[in-house]
């Protein structure tokens, strides 16, 4: 049965909300913003169709506050809520609720949610259903003694993960066995504190692991494909930096048998919507289920860029009830795209994040450029919320190509008033790890010293851009504000007036 959706409320903020909203607009559907407090002037604010304001700036009184959301959704009459990611995207409870209120959630059920949000339960259901996994735990042990029984039979080294966990929250890698413990409590309490669940489980540590993640898209009538990988290597703290596709590590042969193991796995809890299935490689090749995020991610439009499919427009399509219309044959990959987050962080300082007002931004542009962003001159951005303000991707024939034009688009992108990790970003597509493509997800760390380097050339002329750029700002401040009239009229007039020069009546 299909059910037309005519307004989507998106439950989100910043580049995503924006995203959203233009795969809407081409849609024929109708789009609604919720903003907090310092988002007023936030781009997808102005970019949508209507916008409500759901409260103060922190997160718990406005974006994650289902209530307000769902409150929202009614007033304006939304059909359904898009949640982007992050916030309240994974949250099973909240799918739960929309379902009660009659609003279509554009994601996957409760149950699914449920079930590949726990981490444990995921691992369990992936063995299951045939799916290879890192060996590890396959349940919640709270025993200290038997913790430390279950290393030893493992081997270390080995992961402590959070079962509720993500963002390389409430994981740490232990080496020695003076250190379990340490790290076993750690980690608990980082769940705690971050998911409100201790729950953990062990893994084997694999050394020199790729981070290669499959995109899927099932509908509602059991038709389940893939969209091929992303190589998601290029981590700084377990979080994603950079992400291209294809990967330089994957053989036609390797992309087939993981491509048949993420179907599985999304067949296995009768997965509709977008959803990515995410896994570790080693260098011979042998891969393991890691994960499953039941959502868009943020490094969807290097798939789209190379397959040409909008998943946006999949994911809305989907949660009318709509059959796929592409089959597994019909998806193949077209050149090489690669993905920069830029963030507003001082990368020379620990990666501190920098909000602050942009007094000047300039947007690469040119063949194979695409800029998902949200900031503005003059807009101020938050530091209530993540740093990330916009994604950079490129398009090229081939893979050398990619990089030289995302070289030359990071060397356009200019923004001032705030500090960002453009040059950060430079340095890795300058790094040879990274050129050569024998990157794992050490890279960042294995090449720390080359990409932190001072570049005393670029900085030099950073600093004389930034100069320039404030004195532009702070002139065009001078000439917007509101002044006596007097104020306003011509200097040379007033000095000849005073001269008899012009008449009284001329201004």
């Amino acid at each position: 049965m299909i059910k037309k959706i005519s307004k989507v409320l998106v439950a989100n903020r910043g580049e995503i909300a924006l995203r959203v909203m233009r795969s809407c607009r081409e849609l024929g559907i109708l789009s609604v913003a919720v903003y907090s407090d310092v988002d007023r002037t936030s781009m997808h604010v102005r970019y949508a169709d209507q916008a409500i304001h759901i409260g103060p700036a922190t997160s718990a009184e406005s974006y994650l506050n289902m209530d307000k959301i769902i409150n929202a959704a009614k007033l304006v009459k939304a059909d359904a809520i898009h949640p982007g990611y992050g916030f309240l995207s994974e949250n099973a409870e909240f799918s739960k609720r929309c379902a009660k209120e009659g609003i279509i959630f554009i994601g996957p059920t409760p149950e699914v949610i449920a079930t590949m949000g726990d981490k444990i339960t995921a691992r369990q259901t992936m063995i299951k259903s045939g799916v290879p996994v890192v060996p590890g735990t396959k349940e919640n042990l709270k025993d200290e003694s038997t913790i430390l029984k279950t290393v030893r039979e493992i081997g270390l080294p080995v992961m402590i993960k959070a079962s509720a966990g993500g963002g390389g929250k409430g994981m740490r890698m232990v080496d020695k066995e003076e250190n379990i413990l340490e790290g076993l409590r750690a980690a608990k309490s980082e769940a705690m504190a971050s998911f409100g669940d201790d729950a953990v489980y062990i893994e084997k540590y694999i050394s020199s692991p790729h981070h290669i993640e499959f995109q899927i898209l099932g509908d509602k009538h059991g038709n389940v494909i893939h969209l091929c990988e992303r190589e998601c290597s290029v981590q700084r703290r377990h979080q994603k930096v950079v992400e291209e596709t294809p990967s330089p590590l994957m053989t036609s042969e390797l992309r087939a048998q993981m491509g048949e193991h993420a179907v599985a796995a999304a067949k296995a809890v009768n997965y509709h919507g977008a959803g990515t299935i995410e896994f570790l490689v080693d260098n011979d090749h042998n891969y393991y289920f890691l994960e499953m995020n039941t959502r868009l991610q943020v490094e969807h439009p290097i798939t789209e860029r190379v397959t040409g499919y909008d998943l946006v427009k999949q994911q809305i399509l989907i949660a009318e009830g709509h059959e796929l219309k592409m089959k597994q044959e019909d998806i193949f990959q077209f050149g090489h795209a690669i993905e920069c987050r830029i963030y507003a962080e001082d990368t020379d300082n620990n990666f501190m994040p920098s909000p602050g007002v942009i007094t000047h931004i300039t947007e690469p542009m040119g063949l194979g450029v695409r800029t998902d962003g949200y900031v503005y001159e003059g807009y101020e951005i938050p530091i209530h919320y993540d740093p990330m303000i916009s994604k950079l991707i490129i398009w090229a024939k081939t893979r050398e190509e990619a990089i030289e034009r995302m070289r030359r688009a990071l060397f356009e992108y200019k923004i001032t008033g705030v500090k960002t990790s453009i040059k950060y970003l430079e340095k890795i597509m300058d790094c040879p790890d990274f050129r050569k493509g024998t990157y794992d997800t050490h890279f960042i760390q294995n090449n720390e010293d080359f990409l932190l380097a001072p570049d005393e050339a670029k900085q030099s002329f950073e600093d004389l851009a930034i100069v320039t750029a404030f004195i532009n700002y702070h002139n065009k401040l001078k000439s917007t504000q509101i002044c006596p009239k007097s104020s306003l009229q011509s200097k040379w007039k007033e000095f000849g007036r005073r001269r008899g020069m012009f008449r009284a009546s001329e201004n």
